[in-house]
């Protein structure tokens, strides 16, 4: 550092700050997830340019980006942050009633709809001050990175081969059904693995860019293809799509059952033979023996243990 005063005047306020903006690429979303003024978050941010004699962040199109300075700050930063969190937490031993932490888990809304509210209540009652952040699984997300740079602390989704690279933790698995409207001819006529793929199915987005999912994965292995007329990334509307149209559904019975008491649907079998949809939760080594991620993972699997069959 040029100037050795400046390393005074740099607090982990501030270093937070950096990361998160420089993370969220954008001063207001930065603030909300913050919990601050935006004018507050302009403010640190304009001392950090003036120590760095950066601008960290610069306009592009309709958004932002970081500088290639800014860039190099974003592991720097987040390592700050993790040390932090474990001398002030970790350190002196993890009690949930009293911490004042934030959880971020990273998973796609193709889980049992009950699962994520009821991890968010069972985080809350046991630590009532601690934060909990829900982000999604996406084309665009890059867990690996966002796991290694503290940008996360979990994921939770279903794979047919996990990441080796990353610590896992078996959840539940489930069988998988179709989930079709009650007008679908399939419900009065049944169907055979021809009709099955001629019929419109709804799939949801890629987790990443390229992926087919584990659904069209197999069927590839398969020399088999569905026709996929529609895709949707929200999972959680999938359903009401189903109830009005022709479209097939083919996921988790778990997730199925969920919506059959409220909506004019049905399961069927699916007439390919699937193997069970596998669901874990992922971690990377950084938090694999932090007392906090130990609890949060805890939590997980509590709440898997009691939806999953």
């Amino acid at each position: 550092m040029r100037d050795p005063s400046l390393f005074d005047k740099i607090d982990l306020h501030l270093i937070r700050v950096l990361h998160t903006v420089l993370t969220e690429r954008s001063v207001s979303r930065a603030a909300i997830r913050l919990g601050m003024h935006q004018p507050a978050v302009s403010s640190a941010l304009k001392r950090l340019r003036d120590f760095s004699g950066d601008p960290l962040l610069v306009r592009s199109g309709a958004g932002m980006v970081p500088t290639e300075a800014g860039l190099r700050m974003l592991e720097p930063s987040a390592s700050i942050l993790r040390a932090a969190q474990i001398l002030f937490s970790d350190a002196r031993g993890f009690e949930p009633a009293t911490a004042d932490i934030a959880f971020r888990v990273a998973a796609r809304d193709d889980l049992d709809p009950l699962f994520l509210p009821q991890l968010v209540a069972q985080i809350k009652a046991q630590a009532p001050f601690a934060g909990i952040e829900i982000y999604p699984l996406s084309g665009t997300s890059n867990y690996h990175s966002q796991l290694a740079q503290g940008d996360i602390d979990l994921v939770i989704g279903n794979w047919t081969a996990p990441p080796q690279d990353l610590h896992l933790g078996r959840l539940f698995g489930d069988e998988v059904v179709c989930l079709v409207s009650e007008k679908h001819p399939a419900v009065r006529r049944g169907w055979d693995q021809a009709a099955w793929l001629e019929a419109e199915h709804i799939a949801p987005g890629a987790t990443y860019p390229g992926a087919k999912g584990v659904i069209d994965e197999h069927l590839a292995a398969l020399g088999l293809r569905r026709n996929i007329v529609a895709r949707c990334p929200h999972f959680g509307l999938i359903p009401s799509m189903v109830a009005s149209t022709l479209l097939v559904l083919t996921t988790g019975r778990q997730y199925c059952a969920r919506f059959v008491d409220a909506l004019p649907v049905k399961i069927l079998p699916c007439p390919v033979e699937l193997p069970r949809m596998m669901y874990y939760q992922l971690w990377h080594e950084r938090t694999h023996t932090s007392a906090s991620s130990r609890w949060l993972r805890d939590r997980v699997k509590s709440v898997a243990a009691t939806l999953g069959k």
